[in-house]
């Protein structure tokens, strides 16, 4: 079923839209838009004296430059060439075509004064999954993502590079396989596709998708490391919660009451009075996660439902405004606020994991019945360790960088790209965190028997067992750590 492109795109559409492969197409209201934007600058542009900023001027500090009438279409072109300039490694295809979604999404708002045919050539590339080659390094997040987005046009004019049928290949070949004429590009339409946010937002929306599925696996995760420690149910009685009542403390405390019904484990007579934080604290700290993630998901959803580029082009009010609806500090302080979320989440699951190897409770040191001949689960929790660091390290906000750019002309950058290239890194480490947390935890449950864990926590357990089995002696390791990031991603998508 295809998705129609209107005036509001929600994170759950784009996760549908991507991870099911679901078309797109215009909708009626959204071409009629792009095209009265553009038959009003082209009108505009036969009456206007002064010179328009990227419309019959240079770009940047060469915006005192003007240009011929008759060189408008090389100019544009010009652009799109002149600043593809990304280097580094290449973006994950998901993420490009979150890209290409949401600069469609902005076009289509019809302040950028694009053609109709511009618009619906990526629609059409995003279609039949000719996805432009990116790479990560680039951008500064204003004027927008310049270099990426760059990337990302090259082959609506016939250059650059495009992944297709799984290899990557000459834009010019694939596009002759479709029959599509490169696209002569009118005024403004090369800042349009370059200008804007949509290299940021496409890595937070990824990110904010990613880091709903972590934090119900957080909680999950951090249920059955309860039960298998032996831990404590009265920290997560609503009383202690309402009387403190942030949103994702409250939320999370209810899931792992929820959780641990029928458990016999967390019923029985404890010989302990209190747990470590990394227990005892789940719904604090998850919850504060959760707050976290909420609030970047408002942002980033009012971000990927705006027109982005500069100069904004306003066909009601008969104005064409240069101004500074780039610039990616609103994404780039909330995508450091995220990594530092998600960090949390595996900062805290480590330290479950080292409570459960350290030998307490009546379970064997590192969760193997033969330790000293058997090193178990003991380097396990190194590599969570050495996760965990390399994650607080990238938790260094990138939106307080600001350098100099364009002699001056931009002159206090975001950074947000590497907010964004970060971010998605801090993700992927928690998720393989909460891997080794499950491996571990699943383990350890296994030396309580015959006592039962609760029917949610049992079936899951159960589940993995299909593809990650109980440890009895020394074995290679990392195949089962892959085969538990890979379930997690599995079972809470």
């Amino acid at each position: 079923m295809k998705y129609t492109i209107t005036d509001k795109i929600s994170i759950e559409d784009i996760k549908s839209i991507i991870f099911e492969n679901r078309q797109i197409e215009l909708s009626k209201e959204s071409v009629a838009r792009i095209q009265k934007c553009r038959d009003y600058l082209d009108n505009k542009m036969k009456t206007q004296k002064e010179p328009i900023y990227g419309v019959t001027t240079g770009f940047g500090s060469l915006c005192n430059i003007s240009v011929g009438a008759d060189e408008l279409s090389q100019l544009q072109k010009n652009l799109v060439m002149s600043h593809s300039c990304g280097t580094g490694d290449p973006v994950d295809q998901e993420i490009i075509r979150i890209i290409m979604l949401l600069k469609i999404q902005s076009l289509q708002y019809g302040y950028s004064g694009c053609q109709v045919v511009t618009v619906q050539r990526l629609a059409d590339m995003f279609n039949n999954n000719v996805i432009p080659v990116v790479y990560q390094n680039g951008s500064l997040g204003a004027s927008g993502d310049l270099a990426p987005l760059a990337h990302m046009s090259l082959p609506l004019l016939g250059l650059g590079e495009v992944y297709f049928e799984g290899k990557k290949v000459a834009a010019a070949e694939v596009n002759k396989k479709f029959g599509w004429e490169p696209i002569t590009l009118q005024s403004k339409e090369g800042l349009a596709l370059l200008n804007g946010t949509q290299f940021m937002a496409a890595h937070a929306t990824w990110a904010l998708i990613k880091a709903e599925e972590l934090s119900k696996a957080a909680d999950t995760i951090g249920g059955v490391s309860l039960d298998a420690f032996d831990g404590r149910i009265e920290p997560f009685t609503y009383e202690v919660h309402a009387i403190r009542p942030h949103n994702g403390q409250l939320a999370t405390a209810e899931r792992i009451r929820n959780l641990m019904k029928g458990s016999e484990i967390i019923a029985r007579p404890k010989k302990h009075v209190q747990d470590p934080y990394s227990f005892r604290c789940m719904p604090q700290v998850h919850g504060a996660s959760k707050d976290a993630i909420a609030y970047v998901k408002s942002v980033v959803t009012t971000e990927i439902n705006s027109a982005t580029d500069n100069p904004t082009v306003v066909p009601d009010s008969d104005m064409v405004i240069s101004a500074g609806n780039f610039h990616g500090q609103p994404l780039a302080i909330v995508m450091d606020f995220l990594a530092i979320a998600l960090a949390e989440l595996g900062s805290i699951s480590c330290q479950r994991i080292n409570q459960l190897i350290s030998g307490k409770r009546e379970l064997p040191s590192f969760l193997v019945a033969k330790p000293g001949l058997n090193s178990g689960f003991m380097i396990p929790q190194y590599t969570a360790a050495s996760i965990v660091s390399q994650s607080k390290g990238l938790c260094m906000p990138a939106s307080v960088d600001s350098i100099e750019s364009s002699q001056g002309q931009e002159d206090h950058v975001s950074m947000g790209a590497n907010a964004a290239t970060k971010l998605i890194r801090v993700a992927l480490n928690t998720e393989r965190v909460l891997g080794i947390e499950l491996f571990n935890a699943a383990q350890a449950l296994e030396f309580r028997r015959p006592m039962k864990s609760s029917a949610e926590i049992e079936t899951l357990v159960a589940d993995y067992r299909k593809v990650v089995p109980f440890i009895e002696n020394d074995e290679v390791m990392y195949p089962h750590i892959a085969d538990s990031i890979e379930f997690i991603r599995r079972k809470f998508n």
